[in-house]
């Protein structure tokens, strides 16, 4: 009997560390057309933006399952919130985009890409997890590849207390131009429309800011797929 629980053991264990490393899986590369990159703009005042041309134009596709979303690991130059929304969706035009996936795997995309999503409703900061301002939020497309699938902790844990263990993107998974910015998502605060709301991917909090004021953070560029794995 000792033998047979100490082997479920082995294997839960086993099992869940599986799953942990499924969540994100490398399935390719894309290549993006040098009209595409969408590089330069200004700094979004945070360590590692990238702000300058880019030294390739090859970058790795990453499947998020949980979430069922393809990421390309490219991090687009700081730019104003309608200038990323009109980059993310020219990545849908012909040419754009050269896919070359690892054999066995197979996708077939649901939508367009865009920039990420995030759950708009009236804001309340907190520290939770429940609310749609402050840290621990995984609702958003973003808050979720942060906190659940990379498995970052915030600047602030649930109780509102500062967290021992910060220690920004520790994590980044098979991401290598993921940075420590504030990423624009494409979803506005529809209270006020001329405001997006965003992620920081140093301190794992969530808020929105206006693009009137000439704010420039970067972008991510993601798409809703099923992807399977042979």
């Amino acid at each position: 009997m000792k033998n047979i629980l100490i082997a479920l053991m082995v294997f839960t264990i086993m099992g869940f560390s599986g799953m942990a490393d499924a969540k994100l899986t490398r399935i390719g590369t894309v290549t993006i057309g040098a009209n595409y990159l969408g590089a330069g703009g200004r700094g979004g005042g945070m360590p590692g933006v990238q702000s300058g041309a880019p030294t390739s134009s090859e970058y790795s596709l990453i499947y998020e399952d949980d979430q069922g979303l393809v990421w390309v690991d490219y991090t687009s130059g700081s730019k104003e919130w309608p200038d990323l929304v009109s980059w993310a969706k020219a990545l849908n035009e012909e040419g754009a985009l050269t896919y070359k996936f690892n054999d066995g795997v197979s996708v077939a995309w649901d939508g367009d890409w865009r920039l990420p999503n995030t759950v708009d409703r009236a804001r309340k900061n907190g520290y939770d997890g429940s609310t749609t301002a402050g840290f621990n939020i995984t609702s958003s497309e973003m808050g979720h590849l942060f906190y659940v699938s990379l498995g970052n902790v915030g600047y602030y844990n649930k109780k509102g207390e500062v967290e021992p263990s910060f220690a920004g993107l520790k994590n980044k998974g098979p991401f290598q131009n993921l940075k420590e910015s504030i990423y624009f998502s494409g979803t506005v605060y529809s209270i006020y429309p001329n405001h997006p709301w965003h992620f920081n991917f140093y301190y794992g909090g969530q808020d929105f800011t206006s693009f009137t004021n000439s704010y420039a953070y970067p972008g991510l560029a993601v798409r809703k797929a099923k992807v399977e794995i042979k």
